[in-house]
C-alpha cells in the first residue's frame, strides 16, 4: 500500500492504531438466538452452494454459458458466507471484538469483493436472459463460453481493483481519536469517518461504491426486463410470453432478494436506528447466499432434472455394488 502514500511525500507519518474495536449490535437483548440462527443459515448456505457447484460440475449438459455464471454465483456465495459468518460469530458470540489493523483491512477487502461479485453475477445472468429471449437464434453466437468467462473475469478484476483502491486510500488515514467501528464488520464508511486527517478521497469512494455496485447493475437488470416485457408483448401471445418469462423467475427472485433490502437500507441509512441498520445489512449479506441455491434448485428445470439423474446414477451404482459380492460368492 506504499504506492498510495509515496505520492504524498516521505516525511508524512500516519497514525495507525494497533487494533480496531467492532462495537456494533451492542445493548440488544437475546442476540445469542440471532447468532444461533446465523450458524444454521451458514450451514445451509455451505451445503446448498456446494451442491449447486457439484451438480453443475458433474453434469456435462449444464456446462453452458448460463451455468458458468450460476457456478460462479454459488462459488462467490460460498466464499462470501465463509468470510463473513465465522468471523461475525467469533466477534460477537465469543466476544472477540478487537481486530488488528491489517486484519481489519483484509476483512473489509474480501467482504466487499464478494459483495460486489454477487451483484455482478446477477448482472451477467440478466444479460444471458436478455439475449436468450430477445435473440434466441443468435444466442449461441453472442453468448459463448469464451464470452461468459471473459465477462466474469472482467468483473473479478474490476471488483478487486475497486476494493484495492479503497483499502489503499484507507492506509493514508490517521486515527488519533476513536477506534470503535459501529458495525458488524470492518465497514468502509465507519472506518474512514474515524480519521482525523483529510478523508475526502474516501468519501468519494463511499459515494461511488453504491452507484457502481448496486445502482448501475440494478438499473441495467430493470431495463433489460422492461425491454424483454415490451418485446414479448409485441411479438408473442400471452401464453408464449408467460412461458418465456418462466425461464426468468429464478433470476428475478435472486434480484429481488439481493437488491431490494440493500437499496432500501442504503437509501434510508440516516433515518434507521443504528442497530436496526446493522441488523438489516447483516441479513442482506447473509440470507441471499443461503436462498440462492434453494431458489435455483426449486425453480430451474435443468438443475431439477440433473439432480434426479445424478441420484438415479448413484442408486444404480449402490445396487451394482450390493449385487457384485453376492454374484462372486455364488460363483
Amino acid at each position: 500500500m506504499n504506492l498510495f502514500n509515496s505520492a504524498l511525500g516521505e516525511n508524512i507519518t500516519f497514525v495507525r492504531p494497533a487494533y480496531f474495536v467492532i462495537s456494533g449490535l451492542s445493548g440488544i437483548e437475546g442476540m445469542k438466538h440471532y447468532f444461533v440462527f446465523l450458524c444454521f443459515v451458514y450451514i445451509v448456505s455451505v451445503l446448498g452452494n456446494t451442491t449447486v457447484m457439484a451438480v453443475i460440475y458433474l453434469d456435462h449438459n449444464l456446462r453452458t454459458p448460463k451455468y458458468i455464471a450460476v457456478f460462479n454465483l454459488a462459488f462467490v456465495d460460498l466464499l462470501g458466507s465463509s468470510t463473513l459468518v465465522p468471523k461475525l460469530l467469533d466477534i460477537f458470540l465469543f466476544n472477540h471484538r478487537y481486530i488488528s489493523y491489517n486484519n481489519c483491512l483484509t476483512f473489509f477487502f474480501f467482504s466487499y469483493t464478494f459483495l460486489c461479485m454477487q451483484s455482478f453475477n446477477l448482472l451477467a445472468l440478466s444479460y444471458d436472459r436478455l439475449i436468450a429471449i430477445i435473440h434466441p437464434l443468435h444466442y449461441q453466437v453472442k453468448v459463448t463460453h469464451r464470452f461468459m468467462l471473459s465477462l466474469i473475469a472482467f468483473f473479478w478484476v474490476f471488483a478487486n481493483t475497486l476494493n484495492f483502491v479503497a483499502v489503499g486510500l484507507l492506509t493514508r488515514l490517521s486515527f488519533c481519536r476513536s477506534v470503535a467501528i459501529n458495525s458488524y464488520f470492518c465497514d468502509h464508511g465507519q472506518i474512514y469517518r474515524l480519521a482525523c486527517n483529510d478523508n475526502f478521497p474516501n468519501y468519494v469512494i463511499s459515494c461511488l461504491f453504491p452507484v457502481l455496485i448496486f445502482w448501475l447493475p440494478f438499473i441495467f437488470i430493470l431495463l433489460s426486463y422492461l425491454y424483454i416485457g415490451c418485446t414479448l408483448a409485441k411479438v408473442a401471445t400471452v401464453q408464449e410470453g408467460l412461458k418465456a418469462f418462466r425461464t426468468c423467475t429464478a433470476h428475478l427472485s435472486l434480484v429481488a432478494i439481493y437488491f431490494i433490502p440493500v437499496l432500501i437500507t442504503f437509501t434510508l441509512m440516516e433515518k434507521i436506528n443504528p442497530n436496526a441498520r446493522i441488523m438489516n445489512l447483516s441479513l442482506t449479506s447473509i440470507l441471499p447466499p443461503t436462498l440462492n441455491p434453494i431458489i435455483y434448485v426449486l425453480q430451474t428445470q435443468e438443475i431439477k432434472k440433473s439432480v434426479k439423474k445424478l441420484l438415479k446414477i448413484r442408486r444404480k451404482s449402490k445396487m451394482i455394488k450390493k449385487c457384485t459380492p453376492n454374484m462372486t460368492h455364488s460363483l
